[in-house]
């Protein structure tokens, strides 16, 4: 079971590269079903792997000048802001059990578990849709839903410690109007960011094991390299619908398999 989870560690970093994002939203169930870690630390290392499996696969955009700082910031700030307020006041003041009564038992890491399942469902259908976002050809910036929509990302990044690159490049191109090349390589650098800010908001609430956590994340960093050099091979957008149904069928198992324990 350990090397399997070594193994997906690759896959995560695989199929980022491929299709620019994803993978990291496996992370957590692999450090809660395969290594045993709990949910809360599992939101927390998942963090760290998705800002610097992120952080190496924004280097080439870097490089390629692909990344808008401006957006980034007007986008990245309130996120932090977001993430700030999961991972500093709401995770760690969460009950131990969220109900105790009428024969049920939510546990803190039950809930976690379940929303982060329903983020899954949410992410696969984004995935497995082949819908078209209309660029916002207008140069009026609605900063009202931009913040707003900053703050939801950052509280769900740093709640269940995933990137959220699926709410990230459809705001960018409805909200600020950029291309969708310029919108993924912004996203990543977003993600990248607000992933690190969010693990180090988060460590003096777990206990680290950094051996672990370095070995699974450069396994990670060698497969997206691995989905980076495959992608000029192989088109990424063919495969998105197939790990879209992958991840459906995950938070679905997900779900039922916490509900049963309930």
């Amino acid at each position: 079971m350990v090397i399997l989870g070594y193994f997906f560690a690759i896959v995560i970093g695989l199929i980022m590269g491929l299709i620019g994002g994803g993978g990291s939203i496996l992370s957590v169930p692999i450090f809660v079903y395969i290594f045993g870690i709990d949910a809360t630390t599992a939101t927390a290392l998942s963090l760290f792997v998705v800002g610097i499996t992120s952080s190496v696969g924004s280097l080439s955009f870097l490089k390629q000048k692909r990344v808008n700082f401006t957006t980034a910031m007007r986008f990245g700030v309130p996120s932090v802001l977001g993430i700030l307020f999961s991972r500093r006041l709401v995770v760690p003041h969460l009950p131990e059990y969220i109900i105790n009564r009428w024969g049920i038992t939510l546990t803190k890491d039950m809930f976690i578990l379940i929303l982060f399942a329903i983020l899954m469902l949410f992410s696969s259908i984004k995935m497995i849709q082949k819908k078209e976002i209309i660029r916002n050809k207008s140069n009026e910036i609605n900063y009202t839903l931009l913040v707003s929509q900053g703050l939801l990302v950052g509280i769900i990044t740093g709640f269940i410690g995933a990137g959220g690159g699926f709410l990230i490049v459809p705001a960018l191109i409805l909200l600020l109007g950029i291309s969708m090349k310029e919108a993924v390589a912004t996203s990543l650098f977003i993600i990248a960011i607000n992933s690190i800010l969010g693990f180090i908001f988060s460590l003096d609430k777990i206990i680290v094991n950094w051996l672990f956590l370095l070995s699974f994340s450069v396994l990670s960093v060698v497969g997206i390299l691995i989905g980076v050099a495959l992608s000029k091979k192989i088109e990424g957008k063919k495969l998105k619908p197939l790990f879209g149904w992958f991840v459906l069928v995950m938070g679905i198992w997900i779900i039922l398999n916490e509900i049963i324990s309930l």
